[in-house]
């Protein structure tokens, strides 16, 4: 934060924010909750996002091109324009990309909607973005632009991409994005330095992490049906099962402790995505279903009673530069939580485990390492790993605020 911090100003009840955000309720981001807070802080706010599909890549029940177009949650008003769900291949995946700007190319031009701001979630794909862009320079308001994931780089990793011509095309959108914008917020500082080394001028980036949820705080150990009660030692895995989370390490490091120690460790994935199938897959091909299971994705809500059974919280990141400089979400709700982490990462997240001496860390791709830590932490008291996660809520407490930085983006809002 800058030069807002600390200041304070009344909200003008008047202010009309237009949130795009291509996923939202009952799709589980962040954004559903940001929302709902602004709405309470008097705002009003509209949404404009696309036709719930995410992670399982077809339309929810209840959902389609001609059911639930427009809609509320928690006192924001939607508006859900056409896409193509992702499906389970590249191409599908491309045109729900390209359905999302057609679609709203259309509804900026026609819309009688009139917002005083933009605020643009971007999370995968950055293409979301040019709507919001495209509105706020028709209507001539300030755009906000907060950033999840960096593009073209993000783009490289998931697809394999590698063509300059088409990296550059892509870059060229992103930079026409990133200039479009009055204000780019970032989860991450890390990404203030990738963003400004693309001529954006750095008095116009601002970090302003992620915080979790207010359902996300400790909570004695729960009863909860899915988890029957055991002697292993419990390390979850809550949120989206994709190629970026590189959820393969945990089969090589089961396989390790299946063959190194007489420990019972089980594993407790949480969740749905594109690479569930495989990993599942994958698990049966080394005969280790015995040290996993798996559950439905669930409401965010109920995350909270799924940690609260377990020993330790599990995330990782696949072996990649530009994940090095990412903080993912389910950090700050591990942490809110008051649970032991167990990370396969590096970077920023590696930093945030050290400093706040919450839980081992092991470099992405290192299953052996990996292997040892989760293997050290069944081997400690309740006494030391209830003290690692205090050790966690409190640096979140501190750190990841909701008041402070909610009271921070008031600033932005009544310039």
């Amino acid at each position: 934060m800058n030069q807002s911090e600390g200041y304070t100003r009344r909200i003008n009840v008047s202010k009309h924010i237009l949130v795009v955000a291509q996923y939202y309720y009952p799709e589980l981001f962040r954004i559903n909750d940001l929302t709902s807070e602004w709405v309470k802080r008097g705002y009003k706010v509209t949404v404009l996002t696309g036709i719930p599909n995410y992670p399982q890549g077809k339309y929810f029940d209840g959902y389609g091109l001609f059911k639930k177009r427009k809609d509320t949650y928690n006192g924001a008003s939607i508006i859900r324009i056409p896409l193509i769900a992702r499906g389970h291949s590249s191409f599908t995946l491309m045109m729900n990309y390209l359905s999302f700007v057609i679609s709203g190319f259309f509804w900026k031009s026609f819309t009688n909607v009139k917002a005083d701001y933009v605020f643009i979630f971007e999370v995968s794909p950055m293409t979301q973005a040019l709507v919001g862009v495209w509105y706020a320079k028709r209507r001539k308001i300030p755009c906000y632009l907060y950033v999840q994931d960096l593009w073209p780089e993000n783009v490289e990793i998931m697809t394999g991409i590698k063509n300059k011509s088409i990296i550059n095309m892509i870059g060229n959108m992103v930079d026409y994005i990133y200039k479009g914008c009055n204000k780019i917020f970032t989860t991450s500082r890390s990404f203030i330095k990738a963003i400004n080394s693309r001529g954006i001028d750095e008095s116009k980036l601002e970090y302003w992490p992620q915080y979790a949820e207010d359902f996300c705080t400790y909570t004695d150990k729960m009863h909860v049906a899915e988890i029957a009660e055991s002697d292993s030692f419990d390390v979850i895995f809550a949120g989206n099962i994709g190629n970026a989370q590189g959820l393969d390490i945990l089969v090589q490091a089961a396989q390790i402790i299946k063959k190194d120690s007489e420990k019972v460790i089980r594993f407790v994935i949480v969740g749905d995505g594109r690479y569930k199938e495989e990993l599942i897959n994958l698990i049966d091909n080394n005969a280790l279903n015995d040290m996993f299971l798996f559950i439905p994705k669930q409401p965010s809500t109920r995350i909270p009673e799924f940690v609260s059974v377990c020993d330790a919280a599990f995330l990782s990141l696949a072996d990649n530069p530009i994940f090095e400089m990412t903080i993912p979400a389910k950090l700050q709700t591990y942490m809110s939580c008051g649970k032991v982490i167990i990370a396969s990462a590096a970077g920023e997240t590696q930093n945030i485990i050290k400093e706040a001496n919450c839980g081992l860390c092991s470099k992405p791709g290192d299953s052996e390492v990996l292997a040892e830590n989760i293997l050290l932490l069944a081997g400690m008291t309740k006494e030391q790993l209830d003290k690692m996660g205090l050790n966690a809520s409190e640096y979140c407490r501190i750190h990841f605020s909701k008041d402070v930085l909610l009271e921070h983006m008031d600033y932005y809002f009544n310039l």
